[in-house]
């Protein structure tokens, strides 16, 4: 494949990834780290070294939009980046001691975790009554946005805030190991343990992922495993993806976003195992 090619090539994929990534909150890094390996066949380390250069662009593309719109819990973003912070950083420094073929098992065995516990929500539009949370009211955690698909704005309660935390600690370690920005788990973390709206769950994660990935990109720009010749058409591929996605997202029914999380979840999760273990 000559340079052009390949640079037309990875632009394309990661096009398609931006657009899934910024309507499902998953930073584009799902997408574009199976992508590379599997149908380029880039080292999965240098795959994830783009990877976390486009999870920024997408939060910087995506993000900015669904705060525009409201969409954004801000109060909830500020409070979980704590958690994710914190585990990124940590599972930056794991990646240079962890085996390829571990890295391959984690990442098939998180997207199976977040599929399964999607698909049990795929017919929910919106959360019933939520139990009282404590800290969630004395920081001020609830909001409310305009769903343009049912028509009305949403006013919704915040529980399991300090659940959510503990999982964002995990969710930031599975970043910084794998480079996929953590919404697989940012998003069921939100939507299953905080009981968030799919619609909010996925923009606020959005906002989330740039952060995360900021605080573990300087440990792979330092170990020489981001190459300016696939991180730069990665980057602007799911830029260009996830500014177009973000005009979708209100539009879209929750029950269809659900859907589609766990399609391409168990795609990808079940081409990671079959990595790991050949």
């Amino acid at each position: 494949m000559t340079p052009l090619l390949f640079t037309v090539a990875v632009f394309a994929l990661s096009v398609a990834a931006g657009v899934l990534g910024s309507l499902l909150g998953l930073g584009g890094g799902i997408i574009v780290v199976p992508a590379l390996t599997l149908l380029l066949h880039i080292d999965i380390r240098f795959a994830i070294g783009a990877s976390i250069v486009s999870v920024i662009a997408t939060s910087s593309g995506a993000a900015a939009a669904y705060v525009r719109d409201g969409m954004t819990n801000l109060r909830v973003a500020m409070f979980l980046e704590l958690g994710t912070t914190a585990g990124a950083l940590s599972g930056a420094y794991l990646a240079g001691v962890v085996p390829v073929r571990t890295l391959y098992l984690v990442f098939g065995a998180v997207m199976g975790y977040s599929a399964l516990a999607m698909f049990r929500k795929r017919h929910a539009e919106l959360a019933v009554a939520v139990p009282a949370d404590a800290l969630a009211d004395r920081l001020a955690l609830h909001g409310s946005y305009v769903d343009e698909a049912l028509g009305r704005e949403i006013h919704y309660p915040v529980t399991g805030s300090t659940i959510g935390l503990g999982l964002m600690y995990v969710a930031g370690v599975v970043s910084g190991l794998l480079g996929i920005g953590s919404g697989a788990l940012k998003v069921p973390a939100m939507d299953l343990a905080m009981r968030l709206p799919i619609k909010v769950s996925t923009a606020t994660s959005n906002f989330m992922i740039g952060v995360t990935a900021a605080a573990s990109a300087g440990v792979y720009f330092a170990r020489g495993q981001v190459d300016p010749f696939v991180a730069g058409p990665v980057a602007m591929g799911v830029l260009t993806g996830a500014l177009g996605g973000s005009r979708l997202l209100g539009r879209l029914q929750s029950s269809v976003i659900r859907k589609v999380f766990v399609a391409v979840l168990l795609w990808v999760s079940l081409e990671m195992l079959l990595k790991g273990v050949r």
